[in-house]
């Protein structure tokens, strides 16, 4: 399905589970895609949980851009992109997330967007190499339940737990969250239905 955005048409895939109890709508992150592997174990794990999954690919990817250009426009589109996913399905509470720099959208637009938690994968909480750059703010800034799961050896850094409802550090996995992505699609879909 395609969705119009004041930056552009966005992708959404949705996959509906049969009596669902939640809307879970995730994003890739910069230079990344809807199908990465934590993604694609996420939705997995949530839809056998019985959420329904919308993935959405970001107008500036559709237009072929690596950078998401500047914070308030993707959240414009993002917030658009919601509105319309709302529509369909009224009355379903929502959890909105995604990997890296869609983690961050979903921080920055939660209250916004009227979502009950935030799902925050490979959490960028700095640019490698300059840890006095962080986005703390953003987790801290949700103004709502966010469950960060980062892996240990993610040179983005690793949030302070006490910038998020709960945060699950994965031994052994770096930014990508791609040694043991069905262990990341569990952790989700354990906490996101209590959401429902």
């Amino acid at each position: 399905m395609e969705v119009m955005t004041p930056r552009g048409p966005a992708s959404v895939q949705v996959d509906e589970a049969d009596r669902p109890r939640l809307l879970l709508v995730l994003t890739h992150g910069s230079a990344g895609g809807v199908d990465a592997p934590d993604l694609l174990a996420v939705r997995d794990a949530a839809l056998a949980a019985g959420a329904s999954v919308a993935r959405v690919t970001q107008p500036f990817r559709l237009a072929g851009a690596r950078a998401p250009g500047s914070a308030a426009r993707q959240d414009e589109a993002w917030c658009a992109v919601l509105a319309e996913l709302r529509s369909k399905a009224p009355g379903l509470p929502l959890v909105q997330g995604g990997r890296s720099n869609g983690a961050r959208v979903a921080c920055r637009t939660a209250k916004d967007v009227g979502a009950a938690a935030v799902v925050a994968l490979a959490f960028p909480l700095h640019p490698p190499g300059r840890p006095e750059r962080s986005r703390a703010d953003e987790l801290r800034g949700a103004g709502v339940d966010v469950l960060v799961v980062n892996g240990d050896r993610d040179p983005f850094g690793v949030p302070d737990a006490a910038d998020a409802a709960r945060l699950v550090v994965l031994p052994g996995e770096g930014h990508d969250l791609k040694k043991d992505p069905a262990r990341v699609g569990e952790v989700v879909a354990g906490w996101i239905m209590s959401y429902a």
